[in-house]
């Protein structure tokens, strides 16, 4: 760069020197001059601020105005921002219909647009915002896939909503609609609930996919300090979103890359905080699949032995009675990481965005007593994690299950068995099944969706009727962070890969037992051997085209995250060093 003042970058090393230096770039610098650019900005590092901004959902909608204090840190640091859009979709609108089968499926979208921008614009390093459960692991994702410095940004929870003096969430909207089927709910009692349940921008308030994910970003070290926290409303997204635009420039001075930052070890830091705060059952599929971009092998099981082990401090929705909010005021996601720092249960040596380490970044951090969201962990709520991973004949490749708040451990009932979500909420919704019965939703895992759909509709709807503890329900789809009750996702081999799910029949007895961590069938295995030589093969979908039908040809199994390509294992290059 010119004679400013500020830090000097060497452009020489940096992968936007493709478009910005000498005589044979003159095209590619015209176009630069053609928006405004000067020699200077064009002779600095080149930074991605990529957003989710759209105007699908709250989650998205604040977005816009925080890349632009992003853009404006990255200024200050002597680097030149440039904005770019990826898309979004939002799992309360997608929720419970065809819609959803685009929810995960975005996810790995949204890491390839973004990879697909920064590779062919050749940006030096990535600030990346986003808002909707999918979004902020797909954004992680990419920054570990490209390996440049980055900071992530989540543009806030929304704040909660109020009815009969009480907070609410969108959940209690959908199990809204349990109560309303039921006669315990009036049509205007639904109207006004509808109506006030999300009163500002930002993401779902409680411990759903969205804060769980924004949790990890802290933990595993790619997101300041704090800024997981402040709801999107909040003056002070806008100071973060400059922080971390500084950040970044002092990542490019520095060299330090996502994957300096995300490591086996920070990655077991991320799984303590989703068991600690009783985070979404995602955070199972989410974890493995930016390790699987690392080429850090950290599945299923593995994540789930993490759980097992860590203790449950925090008194979050679903489970619980706070939100997001609430966690932020009360000392925030550095208070949990300090409690668990200081017990053993995180690496402190882990480098994160601020250039310090874990262990560094939460000095001076205390435990406020009389706030009553956070436990210390010599009380928690529970000594295991609030998510549990689950393995038996029925699942040999694993299963999770979100504990957070309920007090029944261990189901067993008959096989109650349905081909898809549909016909599972039409059962409920008619409450044509009985009280001990083993709902089994299958199909619905990522290859057999194609595209893994949550099941809040259904779920919620068994709450609202207040069976939410009388019947168990299981899948190799997903769940939604929001779910709750002995709702058991994940269920792998998938039954369209001829895993066990895809062999139940009505009547076969399931025996579940979260304390020990197990999931059977009673069957003998000369019986599932002979049902699995009758297997037909996977059911025919209605994708035969599309970004479904070819999701569903990439995709693997959930135990690994659902990834869609090899992965950093089998990089034969990485993007920053090209």
């Amino acid at each position: 760069m010119d004679g400013a003042a500020g830090p000097k970058f060497d452009k020489s090393k940096l992968p936007s020197r493709h478009v910005t230096e000498g005589p044979e770039k003159a095209p590619h610098r015209s176009m630069l001059y053609a928006m405004g650019l000067t020699d200077e900005e064009i002779h600095r590092p080149l930074v991605g601020v990529a957003t989710c901004w759209n105007e699908a959902a709250p989650c998205n909608i604040a977005l816009s105005r925080q890349a632009q204090a992003a853009k404006m840190g990255v200024k200050e640091a002597h680097g030149t921002p440039r904005e770019f859009t990826t898309i979004t979709v939002t799992d309360g609108i997608a929720m419970g219909h065809e819609g959803m089968r685009s929810s995960l499926t975005s996810r790995d979208w949204i890491a390839d647009t973004v990879e697909l921008t920064m590779r062919g614009h050749s940006y030096d390093a990535l600030v990346g915002l986003a808002g909707c459960d999918k979004s902020l692991p797909g954004m992680m994702m990419a920054m570990v896939r490209l390996n440049t410095p980055s900071v992530f940004i989540y543009g806030g929870s929304i704040l909660p909503g109020k009815y009969e003096g009480e907070d609410v969430t969108i959940v209690d909207v959908f199990e809204g609609v349990g109560k309303h089927q039921s006669g315990k709910m009036s049509d205007g009692e639904l109207a006004v609930l509808e109506r006030v349940a999300c009163p500002t921008a930002g993401a779902c308030g409680g411990q759903f996919t969205a804060n769980t994910m924004a949790c990890v970003s802290e933990a595993i070290g790619l997101a300041l300090p704090y800024s997981s926290g402040a709801p999107a409303v909040y003056e002070n997204r806008d100071a973060y979103c400059e922080a971390a635009g500084r950040a970044v420039m002092n990542l490019v001075a520095a060299d330090i890359r996502a994957r300096d930052i995300v490591t086996l070890k920070s990655l077991e830091n991320a799984a303590r905080i989703v068991a600690a705060t009783g985070g979404s059952t995602n955070g199972g599929l989410h974890l493995p699949a930016i390790a699987h971009e690392a080429g850090v092998k950290f599945d299923l099981l593995d994540v789930c032995e993490i759980f097992k082990s860590t203790p449950y401090l925090t008194d979050l929705k679903p489970g619980g009675k706070y939100v997001a909010k609430d966690l932020y005021e009360a000392g925030g996601i550095p208070m949990v990481m300090k409690l668990l720092l200081d017990a053993g249960y995180l690496h402190g040596d882990c480098i994160t965005v601020t250039g310090k380490t874990l262990a560094e970044n939460l000095e001076g951090v205390t435990f406020d007593a009389d706030q009553k969201v956070v436990y210390p962990v010599d009380k928690p709520l529970s000594p295991t994690g609030g998510v549990v991973g689950l393995q038996g004949n029925l699942a040999p490749d694993g299963a999770i299950v979100k504990v957070a708040g309920m007090e029944m451990l261990q189901f067993r009932g008959p096989a109650r068995v349905f081909e898809c979500e549909e016909d599972c909420f039409e059962a409920v919704k008619a409450r044509a099944y009985k009280e001990g019965d083993v709902l089994v939703i299958r199909n619905e895992g990522p290859k057999g969706g194609p595209g893994m759909r949550e099941m809040l509709a259904t779920t919620a709807a068994l709450s609202g009727q207040g069976m939410g503890k009388k019947v168990a329900l299981i899948t190799d789809g997903r769940f939604s962070g929001g779910s709750r009750g002995f709702c058991i996702g994940h269920i792998g081999p998938e039954a369209a890969v001829g895993g066990p799910i895809g062999l139940l029949q009505d009547g076969d007895m399931i025996a579940i037992d979260a304390a020990k961590g197990s999931i059977d069938v009673e069957l003998s295995e000369a019986e599932l051997a002979e049902r699995q030589a009758q297997w037909k093969g996977p059911r025919d979908t209605q994708y035969g085209s599309g970004v479904l039908w070819k999701y569903a040809q990439l995709v693997g199994s959930a135990r690994d995250g659902a990834p869609t390509h090899p992965g950093g294992e089998k990089e034969k290059h990485v993007y920053s060093d090209l």
